[in-house]
């Protein structure tokens, strides 16, 4: 076994891209820590997010420690910034998204569960304090990631990623 050169790599990405047909995007919801953006930023290019709404403490991805741990996979993504949560939430359902929730909250279903069709926009919130409750009240559905160990809830970057590629994953397997 051997790792793939350049030329095997742009084929395998090729036929993934291929294989996805949905669009998804994801709402920051006063996601302050610049690393967890960098962190997201970096895997919303890795997974081809469409767009990513950025809103209320969340900085924008053009910020040098945003830049840090995104090194340079910014320039893949296309994003907006929103002063206020309405503007946001009304720009995600005029885009035609359906808003899912990535939160611990009390009518929230385990993520592998939840309808994941048609164009999707997944929602994370503050690391402290998740998504506000007007981003949780505009939501279509909420999903949690099950957790089996002592820890209560995972670092915003982390469940991201979780749920961007469990949306893609859920693609490629319908």
């Amino acid at each position: 076994m051997k790792s793939l050169g350049s030329t095997e790599l742009k084929r395998l990405h090729r036929s993934w891209r291929a294989r996805s047909h949905r669009r998804l995007a994801l709402l920051l919801d006063n996601v302050q820590g610049p690393f967890n953006v960098g962190g997201i930023v970096r895997m919303a290019a890795a997974e081809r997010v469409d767009h990513l709404y950025l809103v209320g403490a969340t900085p924008p991805l053009d910020a040098a420690k945003v830049g840090k741990t995104a090194l340079g996979t910014e320039r893949y993504v296309t994003w907006s910034m929103f002063d206020t949560l309405p503007e946001a939430l009304d720009r995600i359902k005029g885009d035609g998204y359906a808003l899912i929730g990535i939160e611990l909250a009390d009518q929230a279903v385990p993520l592998h569960e939840i309808a994941l069709t048609g164009d999707v926009c997944l929602a994370v919130g503050h690391e402290d304090h998740g998504l506000s409750a007007l981003t949780l009240a505009a939501c279509d559905a909420a999903a949690y990631i099950p957790q089996m160990g002592r820890v209560g809830s995972l670092n915003v970057a982390q469940a991201a990623s979780i749920a961007i590629y469990e949306a893609r994953r859920r693609e490629w397997t319908s």
